[in-house]
């Protein structure tokens, strides 16, 4: 059995710990909120432009192929794949998770992919894997703008334009709620704006009426072939915007719940290691004791 002097030592570290935790767990909190608030903002706006990308595809003269990024290639050859995960660790099985999920999905495509790493857990578990990782970004802001992910989409979008690769994918903590979340894969290019189940950022949408839309003919100053090549990869964009939006409400609120249960952990484990030193301290009394009635009994028959 460890000494009083140790199971005090140790208390007092769990308790410093615990109070590291219960701090990280507030400020996630906070920014698990900010970036929930940031979610919903936008929602409105994926909706319109949504609304807007169906009418301006279903135009006559225009069609589902009016636009490269909408066009659905037959033989695909290879793809590419933006994993997004978090920069650091204490947040549980969140990177895991969608890195597993990742690979899961990468094993059933059999063709070659280039990852795009958002995040420095996700670039280096994948280099690690020996993966083709083939960009990476890392130091986002919690609060990013459609600004920070402007390179990543244009590094996906010119990839596909000049075919070297076929199709891009998204990999993100799609955010239910503080307590659920679900690694995805969606699709990202080429857009499907009259078939949207199972594109990126498709559940912001999934609202919208479509009633009717392809039969609302607009006059459009410039033309909607000219207004296209403005709204995709504006669209396209605000996909990745939307997808990083997710993944972050996902991290900040995992690393909420991984620091609330270290800490009631730390609590249960302080608790348990008090128990021990008092027992500890009551057998060090008894044992004293008994030296002290051993000690008199001795000089009583002396």
């Amino acid at each position: 059995m460890a000494t009083e002097r140790e199971l005090n030592n140790r208390i007092k570290s769990i308790k410093n710990i615990s109070q590291v935790t219960s701090a990280l767990a507030a400020v996630s909190a906070s920014k698990a909120s900010k970036a929930q608030k940031q979610v919903e903002a936008t929602r409105a706006y994926a909706g319109k432009a949504f609304e807007i990308l169906n009418n301006l595809a279903s135009q006559p003269g225009v069609g589902s192929t009016g636009h490269p990024l909408l066009t659905v290639r037959s033989d695909i050859k290879s793809a590419a794949l933006i994993l997004i995960t978090g920069d650091r660790g204490l947040a549980g099985a969140y990177n895991t998770n969608i890195v597993s999920t990742a690979e899961k999905f990468l094993s059933a495509l059999h063709i070659p992919v280039r990852i795009i790493a958002i995040g420095r857990k996700g670039r280096d578990l994948m280099v690690r894997r020996g993966y083709n990782v083939v960009a990476a970004f890392d130091g986002l802001p919690d609060s990013p703008s459609i600004l920070d992910v402007t390179p990543i989409a244009k590094l996906v979008t010119d990839d596909y334009l000049n075919g070297t690769v076929d199709e891009v994918f998204v990999a993100y903590t799609d955010f239910i709620n503080l307590i659920s979340r679900r690694p995805t894969v969606k699709q990202l290019l080429p857009l499907k704006p009259l078939d949207f189940e199972g594109m990126a950022v498709s559940e912001y949408v999934a609202s919208v009426d479509l009633t009717g839309v392809s039969e609302r003919v607009y006059s459009y100053e410039p033309g909607p072939a000219e207004l296209l090549d403005v709204i995709v990869p504006r669209f396209t964009q605000l996909q990745v915007y939307q997808s990083l939006l997710e993944a972050l409400a996902s991290e900040h609120s995992a690393r909420m719940v991984a620091m609330n249960n270290a800490t009631d952990n730390a609590g249960e484990l302080v608790e348990i290691l008090t128990l021990e030193r008092n027992k500890a301290r009551q057998a060090s009394i008894t044992n004293e004791i008994l030296d002290i009635v051993g000690g008199a009994a001795a000089l009583a028959d002396g």
